[in-house]
């Protein structure tokens, strides 16, 4: 009998949708956290594989941009259970194109799937005989459970000396004052962009006096670009190099003062400061939570 089935995304383990019904089952229960650590390495895994925990079997099955994974009574057939798994793939594919899928953000949020993993479901569970088809793919591999344990710790970042790689890490929802610092801060870049070019078109012709200044306003420029970067992206260090680019932005902006005024420089620097602010805001998210599926 199939138990639980859920989908998630291959690239990263984020769970997509899961079926909701409780079984107040404590191997099941059990089942489901290895659930968990196992999608997080399914893109380092075969297309198919199962897993023995707690006197149950663990299915996954993957294509495209999906995984799919269901928990079975261990009597329940293979064969049966897979030809469930791509049915879900099927109908997943069909109801969501890739597009939606990488956007997702948040754990489950194609959960109203569940109706059609409920309905599928019922058709593998309650019938005289599930619906199997012959499958020329590679059979599935054996996964056993010290393997899910030691590459999910790879996943999360407990990796060995010799592992360089860095896990990548997800990042709180763009607010809207932060869409306010990133448009602040591409009109500032540009602005630093337009007289830096200009300045060097006409102070060039007669000398190289002014070489500090245009360096000032293409070095201001860059911060701007870097800090639009540093709030969009996760990288190590932010808050030193949050503080850092507002800094270089603060001192080429005094180093202009003349081809700016002190209310242009006031502006250049408080969007300056409203994007340090944001990048600071802006915290790191744990890879997915429960959300009580």
């Amino acid at each position: 009998m199939i138990l639980y089935a859920c989908v998630v995304r291959l690239q990263d383990g984020l769970p997509l949708s899961a079926s909701t019904d409780f079984h107040p089952n404590k191997q099941l229960l059990e089942c489901k956290r290895w659930v968990k650590k196992l999608s997080v390495t399914l893109s380092q895994r075969p297309a198919k594989g199962t897993v023995r925990a707690c006197d149950l079997s663990i299915h996954f099955c993957s294509s495209g941009d999906i995984s799919s994974l269901t928990v079975c009574a261990s009597s329940y057939p293979s064969a049966a259970a897979f030809c469930f798994l791509e049915e879900l793939i099927w109908e997943f594919s069909s109801s969501y194109n890739s597009t939606a899928i990488a956007l997702a953000s948040r754990p489950y949020a194609f959960l109203e799937f569940d109706s059609v993993i409920q309905r599928v479901k019922h058709n593998f569970n309650f019938v005289d005989s599930p619906p199997i088809r012959l499958d020329p793919s590679p059979p599935p591999v054996f996964v056993k459970l010290e393997e899910v344990a030691e590459l999910n710790g790879i996943a999360n970042g407990h990796t060995p000396a010799h592992v360089h790689s860095a896990p990548s890490c997800r990042m709180a929802p763009v607010s809207a004052l932060g869409i306010l610092s990133l448009t602040l801060n591409i009109m500032c870049s540009s602005l630093s962009l337009i007289r830096g070019v200009h300045l060097a078109e006409y102070s060039f012709q007669d000398g190289y006096e002014n070489a500090g200044r245009v360096l000032a306003f293409f070095t201001a420029f860059t911060a701007n670009i870097l800090q639009c970067h540093l709030y969009l992206f996760y990288c190590p260090a932010r808050t030193l190099k949050a503080s850092g680019l507002f800094l270089l932005i603060c001192l080429c902006n005094t180093y202009l003062y003349g081809l700016r005024n002190l209310w242009q420089i006031l502006f250049h620097v408080s969007v300056a400061f409203l994007s340090a602010q944001q990048i600071l805001a802006r915290k790191p998210l744990d890879r997915h939570d429960d959300c009580g599926v």
